[in-house]
């Protein structure tokens, strides 16, 4: 499974883009504070200007002359009132470029500004391969998160201000995170993203369903692992994931519930819970569970149970070379020492001489070679980085940390021959 793959598709499936216009919606009452008497404009002339503003009926216009207003009064008191409804304009209108620059130009006069911070934000964050807009967002999401309440907002207003964009800043400090390698730091943001949500049906669709897939991703990448964790979260992705991501999402819950558990009993019990739950309950049968059996002792089985070791899958070899005890991987080796064989796999990295390949599922995972393969000549063809790859070889010497096989006279494999095609008999008789 390719997580990055799954994960941006995911994101366009679930439709993220559809959360940030209501984060940002503004009512009568918050946007036109001098109106309301909140703010009092002394100059007649300002004043008439300010109201033409604001009671332009197209988003366009409006925009227009709320720009005229601040060309004109650059210094006026409802400013920050101004840029406000000018970033709304401009959203209503479509122009991303200019909302982006309003929401810059407002916090140039309140730093603090929830709005503003959370376009902002939203936007730094879609650039996903700009490490330092994606640090700029985390810094304002951050700062964003530590704002105190506006005086303009009742407790109201700014806790529904509050709940729709807690979200879009813990999942920006999330994918900040993500980008470095942070993984603990990244549960801990997506993980506050998930607790943000007031309604557990905001988690089963859209960027809480994201962030669900994203946690357990987490989970599983960092350094150690929490498996149980992991599963959990990918499992629930899974069943509210839509048609055609479903499986594959679930593939890899099921990869890390049997690597965890040892095999596949229980997992249905599992699928059941995360229906229902979007946080483990006491329950979770893999925290119930006797501890999984440990590499070496799943080696040491495959071992005493399988009277020819030879019938064993090369992944299952591979498999005991790289956990077995010394004894149990010298009997696998016996095997395979001097075999001449076809190896399948996906290339790492390759030169003429020799090239490295991902063969087992783990390898394939965390995308490091587990076998290389010397050449006998050098290859008048270097196959690509990625590129799904055939060799034959013979099985030379291995290392068990870090786990690789080596193969040397390393050679592709022969192309099939084609079978000629039968000539018609003919008889005398003509027929």
């Amino acid at each position: 499974m390719k997580k990055v793959v799954v994960a941006s598709v995911l994101a366009v499936a679930t439709g993220t883009a559809f959360y940030l216009p209501a984060a940002l919606a503004l009512d009568d009452d918050q946007s036109q504070g001098a109106q309301s008497g909140q703010i009092t404009i002394k100059d007649p002339a300002e004043y008439n200007a300010y109201t033409n503003a604001v009671g332009q009926s197209s988003p366009a216009a409006k925009a227009s002359a709320i720009e005229q207003f601040l060309q004109q009064y650059p210094n006026s008191v409802v400013k920050e009132d101004m840029l406000t409804q000018l970033m709304a304009a401009y959203e209503q209108a479509g122009n991303a470029d200019k909302e982006l620059d309003a929401a810059n130009r407002l916090l140039a006069v309140n730093p603090n500004n929830l709005r503003a911070l959370t376009l902002v934000v939203y936007m730094e964050k879609k650039a996903t391969t700009d490490q330092t807009k994606l640090d700029d967002a985390a810094a304002k999401a951050k700062q964003a998160l530590a704002a105190p309440k506006p005086t303009t907002l009742s407790d109201a207003d700014y806790e529904k201000l509050k709940a729709a964009t807690t979200p879009i800043f813990e999942d920006a400090i999330a994918t900040d995170a993500v980008a470095k390698k942070d993984y603990k730091s990244a549960i801990d943001a997506y993980t506050a993203e998930l607790k943000a949500y007031t309604d557990p049906a905001q988690t089963q669709a859209g960027p809480g369903l994201l962030a669900t897939y994203n946690l357990g991703n987490a989970y599983v990448q960092e350094d150690p692992k929490d498996l149980v964790q992991g599963i959990w979260y990918l499992t629930r992705a899974a069943q509210f994931a839509p048609a055609g991501y479903k499986d594959q999402i679930e593939k890899a819950a099921e990869y890390w519930y049997k690597k965890y558990h040892g095999g596949m009993d229980g997992f249905d019990q599992v699928k059941t819970l995360t229906q229902t739950n979007l946080f483990p309950p006491d329950s979770y049968k893999p925290v119930a569970a006797p501890p999984p059996p440990s590499p070496q002792e799943l080696a040491h089985q495959a071992v005493t149970s399988t009277p020819d070791l030879k019938s064993l899958a090369l992944a299952d070899k591979e498999f005991i070379l790289a956990n077995g005890t010394p004894e149990d991987a010298g009997k696998v080796w016996a095997v395979l020492k001097d075999v001449t064989a076809e190896v399948p796999g996906v290339v790492v990295s390759a030169t003429a001489d020799s090239v490295q390949l991902a063969v087992s599922d783990d390898a394939k995972q965390s995308q490091k070679a587990d076998f290389t393969i010397n050449m006998k000549t050098p290859l008048k063809e270097i196959p690509q980085t990625g590129a799904q790859v055939t060799f034959v070889g013979t099985f030379d010497s291995f290392t068990q940390n870090p786990p690789m096989i080596i193969l040397r006279d390393g050679e592709p494999p022969a192309p099939a021959k084609k079978t000629p095609a039968r000539r018609p008999v003919h008889h005398p008789s003509g027929n």
